[in-house]
Parts: C-alpha cells; sequence; structure tokens
C-alpha cells in the first residue's frame, strides 16, 4: 500500500464511518460535506483496496477489513491529537467539537437544557450530545470514545476512569395530588408517610434493567418489611407520569420531586425510614484529564450543577432549569 495516498484527513473520515455507520452522520461529526464524505470513502476503498463498506438499508455496514481498522485507527487518531495538542491555543469561541454526555433521563430534563444555553454562549460552534444510561457499560463507551462523560451513581470502574462528585442525591416520596389513600389518613406534603401505609400501597420504580427492586427495598429488609412494586419503567419522567395518574407511590432524587411537581399534580412526602443517600459521580477517561476542550466541559457541567442548587438540595427545593 502506498502510504503517500494516504492523508490525515481520509483517516478522520474513516474513523467516523466506522463510529456513525452513514455517510451523512459521519460528515456532521467532522464537519464535512456528504459528497466529500463519499468522495473520501472512495479515495479509501482504491488505496487499502476493499470495499471497506456495504450499504444495508439506510446503515453502511463495515466489511472485516474495516472492523479490523477500528481500533488500530482511533488509537492513532488519539495519539496523533495528543502530539499536536497545545494546552496554550484553546480558545472556547473557535471549539468545533461534539461533546457526548450519558445518564438518565434526570440529566437531560434538568440538566441538559441550561448547559446547552451556557455552552451556546461561549462556545457557539460546539454540540451536545445526551445518551440514555441503558446505553451500556461506561468503561467501555468511553475507552472506545462513544462518550466524554457519564453522569452516574458510583460505579464499578477501570483504574484509568476518572471522576469527581457532582452531589448527593437524597429520596423523596411522590404520590398523586389525589391519592385517597393518603387524603383519607390526613397526611399533608413534607410529612413522613406512614410505614404501614407506605408497604400497602402500590409502588413504581425507575429501572434500566428491569429489576423489581432497589434501594428503598434495601432500607425495607433491614427492618423486617417490604413494599409491593408494581410497575418497572426504565425513565424518571414515566415514573412521574404513572404516579399523578394512579395511586402508586414512588421514591425519587428529591431534586426530581421538586422539578417534576412544577408541572405535574404530584404532592412531595418524606419517606418513612432512612433510606441511603447515592453519591452521583462524573466519569471520564483519564486520558483527557488534561485536555483543554475535555476539561472546559467538565467546568461547564459542575458550573450548572452549582448553578442549579443541586448540591443544596438535600434539605430544600432545587431551582427549575
Amino acid at each position: 500500500m502506498n502510504l503517500n495516498a494516504l492523508d490525515l484527513n481520509l483517516v478522520r473520515v474513516l474513523d467516523a464511518l466506522l463510529r456513525e455507520r452513514s455517510v451523512t452522520r459521519a460528515g456532521e461529526q467532522i464537519g464535512l460535506s456528504q459528497p466529500a464524505v463519499s468522495a473520501a470513502l472512495n479515495r479509501l476503498r482504491h488505496v487499502l483496496n476493499d470495499q471497506l463498506f456495504v450499504r444495508r438499508g439506510n446503515d453502511m455496514v463495515p466489511t472485516p477489513r474495516a472492523e479490523s481498522l477500528t481500533e488500530p485507527v482511533r488509537a492513532a487518531l488519539r495519539e496523533i491529537e495528543r502530539a499536536f495538542h497545545s494546552a496554550h491555543s484553546f480558545n472556547p469561541a473557535e471549539l468545533e467539537r461534539t461533546f457526548t454526555l450519558m445518564g438518565a433521563d434526570f440529566f437531560s430534563m434538568l440538566l441538559m437544557p441550561t448547559l446547552a444555553v451556557r455552552v451556546a454562549a461561549i462556545a457557539p460552534h460546539a454540540s451536545l450530545r445526551f445518551l440514555d444510561s441503558a446505553r451500556g457499560d461506561v468503561s467501555r463507551l468511553l475507552q472506545d470514545d462513544e462518550i466524554d462523560v457519564a453522569l452516574e451513581r458510583p460505579l464499578e470502574v477501570l483504574d484509568w476512569v476518572s471522576s469527581v462528585p457532582l452531589f448527593h442525591s437524597p429520596f423523596a416520596i411522590i404520590a398523586a395530588q389525589n391519592n385517597a389513600a393518603i387524603r383519607l389518613a390526613g397526611i399533608a406534603g413534607g410529612e413522613p408517610i406512614p410505614l404501614e401505609l407506605f408497604c400497602e400501597l402500590p409502588h413504581v420504580l425507575r429501572s434500566i434493567d428491569g429489576s423489581m427492586s432497589g434501594s428503598t427495598d434495601e432500607a425495607l429488609r433491614k427492618i423486617g418489611r417490604s413494599r409491593r412494586v408494581s410497575l418497572a419503567l426504565p425513565h424518571f419522567q414515566a415514573v412521574a407520569l404513572a404516579v399523578a395518574n394512579g395511586n402508586y407511590l414512588s421514591a425519587v432524587p428529591r431534586q426530581f420531586a421538586v422539578w417534576a411537581a412544577k408541572t405535574l399534580p404530584l404532592a412531595i412526602f418524606e419517606p418513612p425510614l432512612p433510606i441511603a443517600v447515592p453519591e452521583i459521580r462524573m466519569y471520564w477517561h483519564a486520558r483527557r484529564d488534561d485536555e483543554p476542550p475535555h476539561r472546559w466541559i467538565r467546568l461547564q457541567i459542575l458550573d450548572v450543577v452549582g448553578a442549579l442548587g443541586f448540591v443544596e438540595s438535600a434539605a430544600g427545593e432545587v431551582a427549575a432549569p
């Protein structure tokens, strides 16, 4: 193979195609038009003497030769980026990059709108993308550069994953404002739900893997009690909608409970027993520790989390985004 015919732009195109499996999406990722990506793909096919991608429906399926190049190409681009990177030349106003975050829909609703406004004002050419936490293993996604940061509860990650704490997320209990059993018991918003009633009423659980138990069930087991989880849903917003329209209870992050109660007919109560308070952390690959654009987006996330009041929300309300 004639390496003189293989320039860096072709390698970037190949990497983008391997990630996106689409000429259009690959072009959007690296800032090239669809014709430019198609032309680059034709050059790659000639240089490598392989089709590289074949069309199947709307997707481009890589050949075995292309699949074998995925990690070497990605690793090579990372090393080139690191070799030529200059910490002193970073200017967010000139940044052209898509940052991919991953987490629960809690963050897509409470964090992302405010973060997007902030990023647009400082780095107008940068873009944000948010993936659901059910996407997969955080360590693998960080290793493959499929995500830039993950916003999650404490995870078992490999030693090359860096992290910082964002905030603690205490639980509150939500119920429909017209929940008949709660009204009959004369319990006002902000008061604890009596343990007997808490265990009798059906519950909704946010569960991304389909499991029917969580932190609340662990707390109940410690005192020899249990609850009835009647519905498990993958998103907090779906949980809130189900509770607002039914006879359910649900233990959700307090920050989310306050936010959801602003638009849905929900009442917020205290749990009848202590439930372990999870610490939410931000995770990223350690190779990005000192990369200015990556460090910059992490600082924006930390600043917005602080501005929204997540850190202080254990004992009070959280500001609406």
